[in-house]
């Protein structure tokens, strides 16, 4: 597993037409919402210490800004700096929430984290060593490899993995880890391609002892290699292609004041945070002279890879990366020319380990401009002008390794106000024996070798912010008009807007058979025709969590078995599946949110959203997976008053293409072009296009 707080890096030949631009995330103004600095990381760390919180015999699973209501600082009041911290006792396994006051340095809130009633803070990285020591020479271990050819347990890689919470007998209580094992013969090895079937170990973290061995039997360890990142292991690397040079020699077209970017007409805050990693602050589009908001707070606030194979080996695993693991703290260190090319800019950040030392992450977040096709185009036939102009995106993004997938996390912002987030998912599948069991959950990729069923699904937090102000929803569907004396042809489209009112009511299905959208409306802003502006959350559609309704899994993550969940802005109301996700409880998160039934008629409302993917995966996806993607769209309706983009400046090049491809056309009304004909007559008696 990645080590905390410890950028992953890569090696890459760049070439000179690359630029790279770094700065320190980390605003020292104190900005409300503006990430936790290093220096105020290690001032927690020291209150922390002054008031006997943190010593040897404890450690910080997590700290991040404690971030404030976002009403009281709209209202201009006074807000505390402070830092929230999930402090864990690793000799009983109990943990405390704290929140430290940076500025009066002092425990402004201290409070046992029960986990009968919520569950275990995540995993720590030493934890990681620690089953890494136990196993080596546990008894029942060593005998199980021996049954299997394996006599040296330093060529095994284990990957000590979240336990779930289950109903098995002696577990209720105890901080666990399960931990599943593959065969690395050579330091160079890729191990996932030789699982160990058939065996896992139950360790216990807190008393430091494996608590159980289950052996199910021997199975044939797969033999066939995956070394891809050996040179020639698959044949010689081809030769054809060509450099393509990407270069903007007056540089970007954004800039900084702090941690806040400005780019053409958008604004927003950088933040990050060692468990959700990429947070976005603050989004707001310039117009009409003003800058006007639109969503409050961005991020994906979890993650979870639930695998469907149902065997006594390999049942629990569900994974909550962000939960349980915080991607913040597995971020890689980009490279330029590999992970982004062209004119980067990187923004280092600065996060705590478990005993509260201070790291900066070199490289952790990618920010940089892209062209992205055409924006808008016109050839007319009366004026005989064509007018195209180019779509440029500003692109915001990190990448993550948890254990053996790598996951790519990319913002969007588009020159006519839209947003997108891509998630991307590559390196490798996780693995495991192939057998007659086995098929009916598993891809065979080599011989023996198994990756079985799963999915990877994203919740989006969207803290709306349209305008300002209180908010509406709609569930929008396209529909068939019937016919009747309005539609005595049949040919009328049509759709139909419900208003969800209640949070109960806003726990909502997409529909691609009838283009499902979700409208967030100003309950008060108005465009020209007095009309509310809007921004239409538009989804992918793909199917959320397949596990049983009345599994365990889906109990604790009940917000994947939605695609849309609305509530009333609550500022402690941060984590879809609950703050505390290892080894939690069941119904945490919005099903206690929407517990109270707020009114959502109108309200600052939150929107979360869960997108994804389902992988069945195939031989392409071996030995290292091609990124696949999913994501979801926030697009402007009836938010401006006509399309904001007729400023845009058209390309420094001559576009004289469209005229010629117009007069070489055999339409009746290409044949009315001259070649480069800027004025069109038209005879009298022509009939209108």
């Amino acid at each position: 597993m990645p080590q905390t707080g410890d950028a992953m890096t890569c090696s890459c030949t760049t070439t000179s037409t690359h630029t790279q631009r770094s700065r320190r995330l980390g605003d020292e103004s104190g900005a409300p919402f503006a990430t936790l600095s290093e220096r105020e990381l290690q001032r927690a760390a020291q209150i922390l210490r002054a008031n006997g919180a943190l010593d040897d015999g404890h450690r910080i699973a997590y700290i991040g800004l404690d971030e404030p209501d976002r009403r009281e600082v709209a209202a201009g009041r006074p807000v505390a700096r402070r830092a929230r911290v999930q402090l864990l006792d690793i000799a009983s396994g109990t943990a405390r929430d704290i929140a430290v006051d940076l500025d009066a340095e002092l425990l402004a809130y201290d409070a046992p984290i029960e986990h009968d009633v919520s569950g275990q803070v995540p995993l720590l990285q030493e934890e990681h060593a620690l089953i890494r020591d136990l196993l080596a020479v546990d008894e029942r271990w060593l005998a199980a490899l021996a049954l299997r050819g394996i006599t040296d347990p330093s060529t095994v890689a284990l990957a000590g993995l979240s336990a779930g919470r289950y109903p098995i007998e002696g577990e209720d209580g105890r901080r666990l880890a399960r931990v599943l094992a593959h065969h690395q013969p050579t330091p160079q090895t890729m191990p996932w391609a030789h699982p160990i079937d058939g065996l896992v170990a139950y360790v216990d973290l807190a008393a430091r002892a494996v608590a159980q061995v289950v052996d199910t039997g021997v199975m044939p360890i797969p033999q066939e290699t995956a070394d891809y990142h050996v040179p020639g292991t698959f044949g010689p690397e081809r030769t054809t292609q060509r450099p393509i040079v990407i270069q903007q020699p007056e540089g970007p077209s954004f800039s900084f004041e702090g941690d806040v970017l400005t780019w053409e007409k958008w604004s927003l805050r950088i933040g990050y945070d060692m468990r959700e990693g990429l947070v976005l602050h603050g989004i707001g589009f310039e117009d009409a002279d003003r800058v006007r908001p639109i969503v409050h707070r961005a991020s994906i606030a979890e993650m979870l890879v639930p695998y469907g194979d149902p065997g006594p080996v390999r049942f629990w695993q569900n994974y909550f990366d962000t939960g349980e693991y915080l991607l913040g703290r597995l971020v890689n260190s980009l490279e330029l020319g590999c992970d982004c090319v062209g004119d980067i800019t990187y923004l280092d950040v600065p996060i705590a380990d478990a005993r509260g030392d201070v790291k900066v992450l070199p490289n952790a977040i990618c920010i940089h401009e892209e062209d992205a096709g055409v924006l808008w185009k016109h050839t007319e036939q009366f004026t005989g002008t064509s007018d195209v102009r180019r779509q440029r995106r500003l692109v915001v993004s990190f990448f993550v390794t948890v254990g053996n997938y790598d996951y790519g996390f990319y913002w969007y912002l588009y020159l006519d106000g839209k947003i997108e987030f891509e998630a991307k998912a590559t390196g490798l599948v996780f693995t495991a024996a192939y057998d007659e069991r086995t098929s009916r959950f598993a891809s065979e990729l080599a011989p023996g070798l198994a990756a079985p069923y799963h999915q990877h699904l994203f919740c989006a937090r969207l803290d709306m912010a349209v305008d300002d102000g209180p908010a509406v929803i709609d569930e929008v569907d396209v529909t068939t008009v019937p016919i009747d004396d309005g539609n005595p042809h049949g040919t009328a489209i049509g759709f139909t807007a419900t208003r969800l009112t209640r949070e109960s009511d806003a726990v909502r299905r997409a529909d691609a058979s009838v283009d499902r959208t979700w409208r967030v409306s100003s309950a008060t802003a108005r465009n020209r025709f007095g009309r509310p502006v809007s921004y239409v959350l538009t989804p992918e559609g793909k199917p959320v969590l397949q596990a049983h309704p009345q599994s365990v899994i889906a109990s604790r993550a009940r917000f994947a078995t939605a695609d849309l969940w609305v509530t009333a802005y609550d500022p402690d109301e941060r984590y879809p599946a609950g703050t505390i996700v290892n080894q939690s409880v069941g119904e945490q998160g919005l099903p206690a949110f929407i517990a109270d039934d707020a009114t959502i008629e109108p309200a600052e409302l939150v929107l979360w959203h869960t997108f994804g993917l389902t992988h069945f995966p195939r031989l392409e996806d071996w030995p290292i997976m091609p990124v696949d993607s999913c994501g979801f769209t926030l697009k402007p309706h009836d938010f401006f008053d006509r399309n904001p983009t007729l400023d845009v400046p058209a390309s420094t090049t001559s576009c004289s293409c469209a005229h010629e491809a117009a007069g070489s056309g055999s339409s009746p009304h290409h044949s009315l072009h001259a070649h480069h004909q800027h004025h069109l007559t038209v005879p009298p008696s022509s009939p209108a296009p």
